[in-house]
This record gives structure tokens, sequence and C-alpha cells, in this order.
């Protein structure tokens, strides 16, 4: 019979202030499912302090801590448990239908179009209010034109699938032209079809710029310039270990390593995209900057990891993945300089969420404007990317000829993203 979808999942707040949300998922089980509710969890500003999840392979129970990100918007919590629910396979629908619905539905994609007066921290505004409404950016073009206007093109789903109606449209527009004020100038949104799917691409990257990117190889010329972690020392602390001893239908997975933002998601994309299933696992608090995961695993096939090159190969995945969660580097493009920003794709089709909110939000802090911003998907290293490009603008404060002002911005932009 299962259990009422009400109590699918059930979100608790803090008793007193400062108190994590207590949120308990109770439903069917599927691989990939911590991963959907990890994704979402980030995507609504959530960190997870701890959790704990087990299943027997056909039920699953799952408990998540959590705080708000104090840069985000506030959440709202029936909204949050709305799209937990959506995740989850339905209680009174046979798996294979719900697996076949879920292929089958995918958002519409609306184009958002405004043309305004240039300001600094505009980009974030309107970013920060899309979030605020629910709505997910799936690719951007943003241009400066001479006289110092600013052509935004975003192309959005509607996380709360409310966009068709008139009061939801509504709703948008009028939200962005009191964010823009008196600098909007026009303001438009509209359904797109389906030839939007074969726009995805960006212009093309330099060979250079693309073997910085997309590389793989945790060299120490990489692991300096590019891993998303505070300090070498950190860097060195990253362990995985495998153990068959303690199970005899599972192999000890443990993972210890320097924490960040939707860690957790990372780990979870990377075990779903494997196609490797999670009977239990245990997630610890952050101490000290560090996180310790113990999860109990299985091959798709009902084996244990006891091929020492399987080992081997999920090893190295995983030490990447907490290494290099997200690629940000600065590069020249002709006489302007470009910060670029990429990460890797579930097999899903789905990208991470908020990597647009966080640049932006570490842009206007320093004060940098941006000058033209894109979104695309690139195919590299066996696997598609989001990249993000940003061409930016001089100021007082930062130089962009300078080496060092470059320096600072990635890493600014490095620890936005890693929550650091």
């Amino acid at each position: 019979m299962g259990v009422p979808s009400d109590d699918v999942v059930v979100i608790q707040k803090g008793r007193r202030p400062g108190e994590p949300c207590i949120i308990t998922v109770n439903c069917p089980d599927k691989t990939g499912l911590g991963c959907d509710i990890c994704r979402i969890i980030l995507d609504f500003g959530l960190l997870i302090e701890k959790a704990d999840f087990s299943t027997d392979g056909i039920w699953c129970y799952v408990v998540l801590w959590v705080f708000p990100d104090s840069s985000s918007p506030v959440v709202k919590l029936s909204n949050l448990k709305n799209q937990l629910q959506s995740v989850c396979p339905s209680c009174s629908v046979p798996f294979y239908l719900y697996q076949q619905a879920t292929r089958s539905s995918s958002s519409p994609v609306y184009l958002l179009t405004f043309l305004c007066l240039d300001r600094k921290g505009l980009l974030h505004d309107v970013t920060k209010t899309l979030s605020e409404l629910e709505l997910s950016i799936q690719r951007v073009k943003v241009t400066t034109t001479p006289d110092d206007r600013v052509l935004d093109l975003f192309f959005i789903t509607d996380n709360t699938d409310l966009l068709h109606t008139k009061e939801r449209q509504d709703e948008t527009i009028k939200q962005l032209r009191d964010v823009l004020g008196e600098s909007c100038i026009s303001c438009e949104l509209q359904l797109l079809g389906p030839e939007y799917e074969s726009h995805h691409g960006i212009p093309s990257l330099s060979p250079a710029v693309a073997e910085e990117l997309f590389r793989c190889e945790l060299l120490d010329k990489e692991t300096r310039s590019q891993a998303l972690s505070p300090d070498m020392t950190k860097l060195k602390k990253t362990n995985v270990t495998m153990d068959n001893s303690l199970s005899p239908a599972h192999t000890l997975l443990q993972i210890h390593c320097a924490d960040h933002k939707g860690l957790l998601y990372d780990i979870l994309r990377t075990l779903k995209d494997c196609n490797i299933k999670i009977a239990y696992g245990r997630i610890s608090p952050n101490i000290k900057g560090y996180r310790d995961l113990d999860l109990f695993i299985q091959q798709n096939d009902g084996k244990k990891f006891v091929d020492p090159d399987k080992q081997s190969a999920l090893y190295l995945r995983l030490k990447v993945e907490m290494l290099h969660p997200l690629r940000v580097i600065i590069a020249n493009r002709g006489p302007d300089t470009e910060l670029l920003v990429a990460n890797p794709v579930e097999l899903s089709g789905k990208g991470r969420p908020r990597v647009f909110y966080d640049v932006t939000t570490a842009l206007k802090t320093l004060g940098i404007c941006i000058f033209s911003a894109e979104i695309g998907r690139v195919a590299a290293s066996d696997r598609e990317w989001e990249v993000y490009t940003f061409l930016l603008e001089e100021n007082h404060n930062f130089q962009l000829s300078n080496m060092v002002a470059k320096n600072q911005i990635a890493d600014r932009v490095r620890r936005t993203l890693m929550g650091w």
C-alpha cells in the first residue's frame, strides 16, 4: 500500500534559532535518488550538516540535517517539499511506469528577454530574482551595446511548472521590473519550441584553454592552479579507501576530504553516473573543514568491488570530482579578459545548480562589471560539460592586464562556488 504522499517528505523546522531543519524522505528506492535529492537541496541554497540513508533495494529512508546558506534567498519549505516529492518514485505507481514517466517528461523552456541601461551588479540582481521565483537558468546570452545598454536573453524553466499561467508570468515580469527599476526599457517572456534543443553550444575554445579547463590528470601544476581547495595541506589529506571485509554483499567506501558546498551532491552524482547502488550511507558533520563519509556500495550487477582495476578507476574518478568539482580559469580572448567556469553534466542531462548565481555574486562583490556572458554545453574528456563564459570589464580596483588581479578574481569565484 505504501505511505500517503504527504508523508513521503517531511520537513521539521529547528526548535530554536540556529538549529538545523530535518528533512526526512521515505519512499520506494531508485538508483541515484540520493543524488537527485542533494541536487534539489543545493538548488535551494541549503547546506547539508550531516546525513543518514539506507535502503533494502526496494524502499529507502533518508534523513538530512540542513542549514540555509546565508547568501541565498529565503527558502519556501512548501516549495522545497514539492520539489523533493517530484523526484521520489510514487508509492502507488509501479516503478517501471514511474521511470517511463520521468524520462518522457521535461519542463518547457521559456525565453526571458529584457533590454535595460547597464549598471554594476545588474546581472546578479536579475539572477537572484529568478532564484527567488524558483526559475532555473538553462542558458544565458548577455550582450552590452556601445551605448551602454544591456540585452539579456535568459532561457529558463519553472520549478513550480506554473509559468504557462498568466498570473505566474505577470508576477515574474513585475518582480524583474521592480528590480531593474527605471533602467528597464523592455521585458518580455515567451515559450520556446523544440528548436531550442539544437542551440546549446558556445563559441569554440582555443586548444590551450580547453586543455586547461577539462584535463583530469592530478598533476602538481594543476593542483596549484585549479584544485578548489583552500590550501595544499588539505589536498594531501584527501583519502578514498575500500574495504570488503565488513559485509558479505557490499563494499565499504570510506572518504575523508576537505568540505565544500555541494560535496555530497558531487560524490553521489559520480556514483549515480557510474550506476553504483548505495545500501547505506552516513555523512559526518564538518570537523575543522573536513568530512567523513561511509558508504556501503554495490556494482549494478549486485557484486562487490573486488577487481583492483575497477577499484582504482572508481578511486581516481572520485578523487578528481572532490578536488575538481568545478573548473575556474582566467584567459585572454584577444584584448579582452575572459572568466571561464566549467562543471560536468550528469548523464541525465542536468547541470550543477546555482553556478551562475554564485559567479555573479562573486563578481558583484568585487565590483567587476560583466560585458557579456554565455552558458553552453561542450563535449570533452569523454563527457559533457556546462561552460560559463564571462567577458569582464576593467575597473580601478582590478587592472585585468595584471596577473595578480586575475588570480584574485579567480580565487574569489572559486571560494564563492565552494562556500568558503
